[in-house]
């Protein structure tokens, strides 16, 4: 398909746009918001709007009555932060002392992958877990730079905690999930206001949001369900941020228990750099334009929310576009992709979107020195293009610098074979460091089949 729309400002799209769908340019600002908010406009293909809208609404319920993508479930918890606000947290994988029954969404013919309207809440056991316990290239160097003490007499499992991105929730993690689950123990939460979790308290109260509040959240997740043993650290975009408040405020919790860190598509600074593919006029325009409308279209949740629903056509051109790399993507995982940015409503987009401008976290990456360390991002990554990631691993020299090439920033959900693998491969080195106990099978092979076939000259 031929992209037949080209324009350097957000107005130009919504004109356009207006004319092949009637809607709004009101309404379109309102539907695209959640690309709009990271700073979204124009090269997009405007094609698909001219297909029947029947046609595309029976396709969409079609992939959303057949995929799998989110169904996957462990054993469900909260977890109080700091300001009171419940986070909803789930425990998968078979290696916990009390092994967690790993099973998809409970609910029979399940239609569609988020079954929780706003204000219903999850089924949540809030009873604990009883018995619970707490490769290659510059990772196997950085596995043997420091170790988190001496050999131990019963070496105690990893525990991996994924953090997820902006206008996004655990399941964004489903294939990494579904690739090690087995013998390993995983979290999954999901972050403040985000999918399952309680609408942040602090922000209702009138504080604005922060990154550093959620590397608080994650450290209360820990605290609660891996209180002892080492740590796997996974960070995906705003998650990745989330890692790093965690490293500038407990450095020490580096130093004793974190045997590995894995950022991806995620930046450490210069938000306000980020051109979103825009020349620099275009991008500066819509960087001091974003904060304003954010903040108006925040205040009319109502109304925003309704003509998203409507602008479905339009705002999945959008979070095509600055979601994947390539047009060959499967259509069921677009799908699963848009409903990930729908079900996040327009005032939460609205409530974290300043708080990258102030996320500066540069110095706190020398808490990871010497840990090993995944840095990982697609070449074509609009929202945290490449460079960021290439800064994170000058700071860091023992890290793994992966471009997967030609992927976006859902790279997880675009090249999910790729960062299954070189998850494995931080794992191993992870386990090596801390002198783990020995991974299951299923993730050393993973590791051993992404060594065997990298490319000579340095793989993706």
């Amino acid at each position: 398909m031929t992209e037949s729309v080209e324009s350097g400002t957000v107005a130009a799209v919504a004109k356009a746009a207006d004319a092949a769908s009637g809607v709004s340019r009101a309404g379109l600002i309102g539907i695209s918001l959640g690309v709009v908010a990271a700073g979204a406009a124009a090269g997009v293909a405007i094609e698909r709007l001219t297909v029947g809208r029947a046609m595309r609404r029976r396709a969409r319920e079609e992939l959303d009555a057949a995929a799998p993508f989110g169904s996957l479930r462990g054993r469900p918890r909260t977890v109080t932060a700091p300001d009171g606000t419940e986070l909803y947290v789930e425990l998968d994988g078979t290696g916990w002392a009390e092994p967690v029954e790993v099973h998809p969404e409970p609910d029979g013919g399940r239609r569609g992958w988020f079954p929780r309207r706003r204000g219903e809440s999850a089924p949540v056991d809030r009873s604990g877990l009883p018995g619970l316990l707490g490769g290659s290239g510059a990772l196997a160097r950085a596995a043997g730079r420091r170790s988190l003490g001496g050999p131990k007499a019963a070496p105690e499992p990893l525990t991996v905690v994924f953090c997820h991105g902006y206008c996004l929730n655990q399941d964004s993690w489903h294939f990494q999930r579904a690739a090690l689950r087995e013998g390993m123990r995983l979290v999954f939460w999901d972050q403040r206001s985000h999918g399952r979790s309680e609408r942040s308290r602090s922000h209702l109260d009138g504080e604005p949001a922060s990154i550093d509040r959620l590397g608080a959240d994650l450290k209360a997740v820990i605290d609660a369900v891996a209180p002892q043993g080492p740590l796997v650290l996974v960070g995906h975009s705003m998650g990745g941020m989330t890692v790093m408040a965690l490293a500038d405020r407990h450095p020490e919790l580096f130093r004793d228990r974190v045997a590995g860190v894995a950022l991806i598509g995620t930046l450490a600074a210069d938000w306000d750099s980020v051109t979103l593919g825009l020349p620099s006029v275009g991008a500066k325009l819509l960087k001091r334009m974003a904060p304003g409308v954010v903040r108006l279209l925040g205040r009319q949740v109502e109304l925003v929310e309704a003509t998203r629903r409507l602008g479905a056509d339009v705002s999945s051109v959008f979070y095509r576009r600055f979601s994947f790399g390539t047009k060959d993507v499967d259509p069921a995982v677009v799908r699963f992709a848009e409903q990930l940015l729908d079900a996040t409503p327009i005032d939460v987009v609205a409530e974290f979107y300043p708080a990258f401008s102030a996320h500066d976290k540069r110095a706190a990456l020398a808490a990871l020195d010497g840990i090993p360390t995944l840095v990982l991002v697609g070449t074509r990554d609009l929202l945290t293009p490449p460079e960021h990631s290439e800064a994170i691993a000058a700071a860091l020299p023992g890290a793994e610098l992966v471009r997967v090439q030609d992927a976006g920033h859902l790279v997880m959900l675009e090249r999910p074979e790729t960062v299954d693998r070189r998850l494995a491969e931080l794992l191993v080195a992870a386990a090596a460091h801390a002198h783990a106990a020995p991974l299951p099978p299923s993730v050393q092979e993973l590791a051993d089949r992404e060594a065997a076939d990298r490319e000579p000259a340095g793989g993706t």
